[in-house]
């Protein structure tokens, strides 16, 4: 049985501007920049929000040459990114080619990333979309020694916890059960929508 966990949030926007800008409202905090996807044609910036657990704001990149394949995390549709929103989640996992093998849901094809000296094994569907719109997180086995969080400077958040909501809700948990997820998330029927419950220096916020 694979085991997975959570590993970070991901926030989606048109621009890396108005995605930093949502999460400094929300949050009252600034974020890092970390860096680009080369081969995706986005890049991020960054927020620690524990050990090893962070949350990325990732946009496509506009002085980036076309990736010639949809950008992950559906950045190229106009109404996905329309408003920058908490739209997925993804696990880190000791054997992702087990966990995506045992997902009853498609996760996409497991590749070969790398974004300056980090390197990962990640899941990204042919078509860009988000399983399950986004409560399916997207799988991720590091194969570097360091972790984008050890890099990350400590604002003061931390993750209090994630819930879930989807019209699917049974089939969200079931999925979950398939990758050996370690950890709480609770997924109740309602629209699809993620919501993060982050602990600040000005006390508990909510990213959605």
């Amino acid at each position: 049985m694979p085991r997975s966990r959570v590993d970070h949030l991901i926030v989606t926007a048109a621009s890396l501007k108005e995605g930093v800008a949502y999460v400094r409202r929300e949050l009252g905090v600034e974020m890092q920049a970390g860096g680009e996807h080369v081969r995706m044609g986005t890049h991020n910036f960054l927020l620690k929000l524990g050990e090893k657990l962070y949350l990325e704001v990732i946009a496509a990149n506009p002085d980036a040459p076309s990736p010639g394949r949809p950008r992950w995390f559906q950045l190229d549709e106009h109404e996905s990114v329309r408003v920058p929103r908490l739209a997925t989640w993804a696990v880190s996992c000791d054997d992702i080619r087990a966990a995506a093998a045992a997902s009853p849901v498609s996760l996409g094809k497991v590749e070969a990333m790398s974004r300056g000296s980090f390197e990962w094994l990640i899941t990204i569907p042919d078509d860009g979309r988000l399983p399950l719109r986004g409560l399916a997180p997207t799988l991720i086995e590091w194969r570097s020694k360091a972790h984008p969080a050890d890099t990350v400077k400590d604002a003061g958040c931390s993750l209090i916890r994630l819930e879930g909501f989807h019209p699917q809700a049974e089939k969200v948990t079931r999925m979950l059960g398939s990758i050996g997820f370690e950890g709480e998330f609770p997924v109740s029927s309602g629209g699809p929508r993620l919501v993060a419950h982050i602990r600040t220096p000005a006390g508990p916020r909510q990213l959605r």
